[in-house]
């Protein structure tokens, strides 16, 4: 007889341990150890070369110490969506975010089959609202929004008769090209809806001029404005007026107000504006946001993603749930190395086994009262009310938005029949002004905080530093997929952003450090971000570590240990690379996989990830500020056919220039050493032995693609432009190694 008392789990979580990996890690820790040991005491050996390369490997140890730290606890977690009826009487509203900043860099066409694919989720519509926020102030977006809208009316319907598993339609009929079953009503449906998909496609992938009356009606609020000035628009595209479950969500298009020369804050001020204005409208407890070009892939995953936030426990802990990025399409063997597998499956599942893991930007459910400044004490000691003083000073001086933020931190919630969402959009364009958050706490204690270009991670590391946990969820299938960037320029671009992000977190008033000592982040949590701010620091040493092998070979020099000391770094090399290509063996990857991910491991940091460590230098020296470069999202091809597909391209970007001088400076040393041509006074007492030239040949090796780059004309070739500048910092760098090694030579 069952237990009327006993409760059905909505989920479990399971920690798990990789002991070999654990052996792994310790031995090549102790190597590590040891080389620096052996640096410390071997005091005949003490040069300038010696003290940068103890300098760089110290810090190269520090982030492998960042690294295990991470990796060690790792955690799963498993949902029961079927036990979520059961548990709860209704399921509650979710708020559906989506954001796009430009629509050339990010077509319509990609945002639409996002809007599409979350209009239909398996979760009843009427406790489901659609978002989009568009920083381009576009009218070909609302425009595709608008024809998407009519196109869902049919589509939701047929992915939900027949269970249809992929709901982009995109990525569905690329999937399932040809409908082979025998059933003639499925069939016929599947043609209609094909047509009408390509109908759909051909109307939004054009040229804005050719679209006649574009600027009438409905859309002729964008006649007169551009896209970093204009006023609030919001415009509901649809909505579900008789509340039916089966029906289409809310759709509603957002463009906040800009003003030239007026901080917007990139996409933390989006996402600020769309919770203000949803909080009006629905204030649903719970929003998902996602970026345009993350497809559902998993109908479900709302479900999966409630099971964790509804529990008992997660009530009182968990702020938000984070599902990882996972790519379709994706190139052969992983050829710009930003797929970033084996980054989700070690290093996130063992942040799970901490206090959760970072905030992605992306694919992350969050509970609203915790985006509005609560901690999780207030939610043990049930103090979680304020004065109406502290609420306008706080939130602003909107009545109406200050009362739906009253009602979120209670936990009461609009039902259906009270939401009326053309009635509130008028409040709704006072909140998305630009000057409404003047005076306010919005960016800095409450909502996506501002001061970073990775606003993701520092509003995540906020909500940790005042206790909350996270979670990971990876249900099966997975639950977004998106398209990776897929040309070498827009990496780069996008590593730089990240790199750049980091360093501006660790020099502000958020820093892990502070909130290890001064509040609830834990320890380990805080090596957890500082592993990822390390994306930050590590150019830098990596960058010296490399002149330094040029140095070294010019000047005759050396910075590696000898005699029997030799072993240590040659012993760690060897199982270091033995160790990652299982990792990626076990992961089903490639040994080519293996491979370019680690060349990549060498030429992003230390170009894009330069760049950005140099844009914050300047920035902390007041000369110049960061800016948010926009990704480019683009429709991968479905076939690896094509020769080119993966090969590396370059433009003018200072990006390339780190790495065309890098090159040069090795190919110049070897030159110079081979040919015998240093000084007579600049050979010293040891000469450069084979080891330091191996090191040269393999930075040349994983910088193969910039090799060919001297070579190749067109996008395929570095630019002369670049070369030239490499060329004239190689030259310097030899006259510099030269003279300082007649000072300390």
């Amino acid at each position: 007889m069952a237990n009327p008392n006993y409760v059905l789990p909505l989920y479990e979580k399971n920690w798990y341990k990789h002991n070999y990996k654990r052996v792994l890690d310790s031995i090549i820790l102790i190597l590590l150890l040891l080389l620096l040991g052996y640096r410390f005491i071997s005091v005949n050996h003490y040069s300038v070369p010696w003290f940068v390369a103890f300098m760089c490997e110290s810090w190269f140890t520090l982030g492998w110490i960042f690294t295990i730290s991470t990796q060690w606890t790792p955690a799963l977690v498993k949902t029961y969506p079927q036990h979520l009826l059961q548990s709860i009487e209704e399921l509650p509203a979710v708020d559906l975010f989506v954001t796009t900043a430009d629509d050339e860099l990010e077509p319509p066409i990609i945002t639409v089959n996002t809007v599409l694919s979350l209009l239909s989720l398996d979760y009843p519509s009427h406790k489901l609202s659609c978002y989009v926020s568009d920083d381009a102030c576009s009218p070909l977006i609302f425009y595709a929004l608008q024809q998407a809208s009519n196109f869902a009316k049919h589509w939701v319907p047929f992915c939900k008769k027949y269970n249809i598993q992929i709901r982009a339609p995109f990525r569905y009929f690329n999937y399932d090209n040809e409908c082979t079953t025998n059933n003639e009503e499925f069939r016929k449906e599947w043609l209609q809806m094909k047509d009408m998909y390509e109908n759909l496609s051909h109307e939004i992938d054009v040229d804005p001029k050719s679209i006649p009356n574009l600027l009438e009606g409905e859309l002729a609020v964008f006649s007169d404005t551009n896209r970093t000035n204009h006023l609030a628009i919001i415009k509901v595209i649809w909505e579900n007026k008789e509340m039916v479950e089966d029906g289409l969500p809310h759709l509603i298009y957002l463009s906040r107000e800009k003003r030239p020369k007026q901080p917007h804050h990139f996409k933390a001020g989006a996402m600020n504006v769309l919770t203000r204005v949803s909080g009006l409208i629905t204030n649903a407890p719970f929003t998902l946001n996602v970026d345009c070009d993350m497809f559902v892939n998993n109908p479900k995953i709302v479900q999966h993603a409630m099971c964790i936030l509804l529990d008992s426990n997660g009530e009182k802990e968990i702020a938000f749930v984070q599902c990882p990025q996972q790519f379709y399409a994706t190139l052969k063997d992983d050829p710009f190395g930003n797929q970033m597998t084996i980054m989700y499956k070690y290093v996130i599942a063992g942040l799970a086994g901490l206090q959760g893991p970072f905030y992605g930007g992306t694919n992350c459910f969050h509970r609203r009262k915790v985006i509005y400044g609560l901690s999780s004490n207030d939610v043990k000691n049930g103090s979680n009310k304020l004065l109406d003083e502290d609420l306008k000073q706080k939130f602003g001086a909107s009545n109406e938005l200050t009362k739906s933020i009253v009602h979120a931190l209670e936990g009461m919630t609009k039902s259906p029949s009270e939401i009326n969402v053309k009635k509130a959009v008028e409040e709704a364009s006072q909140v998305a002004c630009y000057g409404y958050e003047n005076g306010t706490a919005w960016g800095k204690q409450v909502g996506w905080l501002y001061g970073s270009i990775t606003e993701d991670v520092l509003t995540g590391l906020t909500i940790h530093q005042k206790g909350w946990r996270s979670e990971l969820c990876t249900p099966d299938p997975i639950a977004f997929t998106g398209c990776a960037p897929s040309d070498n320029p827009t990496s780069m671009s996008q590593y730089k952003r990240w790199s750049t992000g980091m360093l501006e977190i660790f020099f502000s008033k958020h820093c892990p450090i502070f909130g290890t000592i001064f509040a609830k982040l834990s320890f380990r949590q805080l090596l957890g971000y500082m592993w990822i701010i390390n994306w930050g620091f590590n150019p830098f040493a990596q960058v010296c570590y490399s002149c330094l092998i040029a140095y070294c070979i010019i000047t005759d020099s050396y910075f590696l240990p000898k005699d029997q000391g030799i072993y240590i770094p040659l012993t760690l090399v060897v199982i270091y690379n033995v160790y990652t290509l299982c990792e990626y063996l076990a992961s089903g990857l490639s040994i080519r996989e293996w491979w370019n991910n680690e060349r990549m491991s060498k030429i992003s940091p230390m170009n894009a990830g330069l760049c950005g460590f140099i844009t914050m230098l300047l920035k902390l020296l007041g000369i110049s500020n960061t800016v948010f470069d926009i990704t480019k999202k683009d429709l991968p091809p479905f076939s690896n056919d094509d020769k080119n597909a993966g090969r590396h391209t370059f433009d003018e970007s200072l990006i390339f220039l780190p790495g065309t001088t890098i090159l040069l400076m090795q190919l110049s040393s070897i030159f110079i050493k081979l040919l015998r041509l240093q000084k007579q006074e600049l050979r010293g007492n040891y000469d450069c032995e084979m080891v330091e030239m191996l090191c040269s040949v393999y930075l040349i090796i994983c910088y193969w693609p910039f090799l060919r780059g001297l070579f190749e004309t067109g996008k395929y070739g570095i630019p002369l432009s670049t070369i030239c500048k490499g060329g004239i910092l190689t030259c310097l760098f030899v006259c510099l190694c030269r003279r300082t090694f007649s000072i300390f030579g």
